[in-house]
């Protein structure tokens, strides 16, 4: 049986995230399921099993990788300290950071005179970070206003460039880096109504990505055309390829039955660099009643 435990959790504390308006993927219960038929992509061998960290709103080790971002993240060379400002509005950034505890200044003031001294923030996230991230490097992923405490989410989006920039939050202290930054991606419902009328268009269904997260038993049940199924359940098969799948850059939707689990990776895939997501709000429970009457509930 596939755990909840094994969903796509994320890599800082999640009392980190005091803002977070969305449920993360480890907190379904999926005990009420029956185990589906084995699911993987043909062209992908089996991956091993990863234990799942302690979650959080970032971008998940499951991937193996970092997200994807322009230029190295390892960046080496000598770090200068800064409390620089930019207007960064309707933006991400990409964050990396390591922790210490807040009555431990000697260690953090050895680590700014490492860092300024060309040592690397990753190398020493890994070794000395008391956040879970360090077991990717200190590796937050692409942050937005809003999923962070206040005193982390106003460093980092004053902070210039590749600059490392101190501050303090109820957790302890943060050395943190912007790697670099992009335009903030869209998340939102669409009406059954509205996708109805868009799959009348047979070059919408060849164009947009389409992706089911529920489980094979309930497809057999009812189904819409042009959706690829990707069981929730199985996401340890399907999760670290999913870029190798789908274009991030297209617009995707995801269904499920009433909107919930499609909700949830619909904001991991967020994480993991898709730029326009939708969510079919209410599922295909809620296409069958109000957009078509042929497919049938359950």
């Amino acid at each position: 049986m596939f755990r909840a435990s094994q969903l796509p959790s994320l890599s800082c504390p999640a009392a980190f995230l005091s803002n977070l308006r969305l449920p993360i993927l480890s907190s379904l219960d999926f005990s009420s399921f029956k185990s589906p038929p084995s699911f993987s992509f043909s062209k992908f061998p089996p991956l091993p099993r990863l234990r799942a960290p302690v979650a959080s709103p970032f971008p998940s080790p499951f991937s193996r990788r970092p997200p994807s971002m322009v230029g190295n993240p390892r960046l080496r060379g000598k770090a200068s300290f800064s409390a620089g400002s930019t207007g960064r509005e309707n933006k991400e950034l990409l964050v990396q950071h390591l922790l210490v505890g807040e009555d431990n200044l000697k260690l953090l003031l050895d680590l700014q005179q490492r860092l300024s001294g060309g040592d690397d923030l990753s190398d020493l996230a890994v070794e000395y970070s008391i956040c879970p991230s360090k077991e990717i490097g200190g590796m937050l992923g692409w942050v937005r206003r809003g999923q962070t405490v206040p005193e982390f989410e106003e460093a980092v989006f004053n902070a210039p460039l590749n600059k490392v920039v101190r501050c303090k939050t109820k957790f302890g202290w943060h050395l943190l880096q912007v790697l670099s930054e992009r335009e903030e991606s869209i998340l939102q419902d669409i009406e059954p109504e509205e996708l109805h009328s868009k799959m009348q268009d047979p070059s919408f269904i060849e164009g947009a990505q389409l992706i089911d997260v529920r489980e094979p038993e309930e497809v057999a049940q009812a189904s819409l055309p042009g959706f690829k199924i990707l069981p929730l359940q199985q996401f340890g098969t399907w999760g670290s390829v999913i870029t190798d799948e789908f274009d991030p850059q297209k617009d995707t939707y995801v269904l499920c039955h009433h909107g919930v689990r499609s909700l949830q990776v619909a904001k991991w895939l967020q994480t993991q660099g898709f730029k326009r997501v939708f969510n079919v709000s209410g599922g295909i429970h809620a296409y069958a009643l109000k957009a078509d009457p042929s497919i049938p509930t359950y």
